[in-house]
């Protein structure tokens, strides 16, 4: 699963919407709905081999926030 181990962040779903048409300001009638469905949002996540609390190393799903700010120690 697409979930990262250290701050639980898991895909989010949103729409995807097509239009058609030109824009008022480009001196259209405006844009015109044509479909939305629906998408998924899905984090970076990367498995990586970290270092625990207990000094044991394993490799965890973490997304890449995650290690940019430091929560996780990579195994060398």
């Amino acid at each position: 699963m697409r979930i990262c181990e250290i701050c639980g962040k898991k895909p989010l779903i949103g729409r995807s919407i097509a239009r058609r048409g030109m824009a008022k300001k480009k001196g259209g009638v405006g844009k015109k709905i044509t479909g939305i469905t629906r998408r998924r949002f899905l984090p970076n996540i990367q498995t990586v081999k970290a270092r625990l609390a207990n000094g044991t190393v394993r490799r965890i799903k973490v997304c890449t926030s995650c290690i940019q700010a430091g929560k996780v120690l990579k195994a060398a």
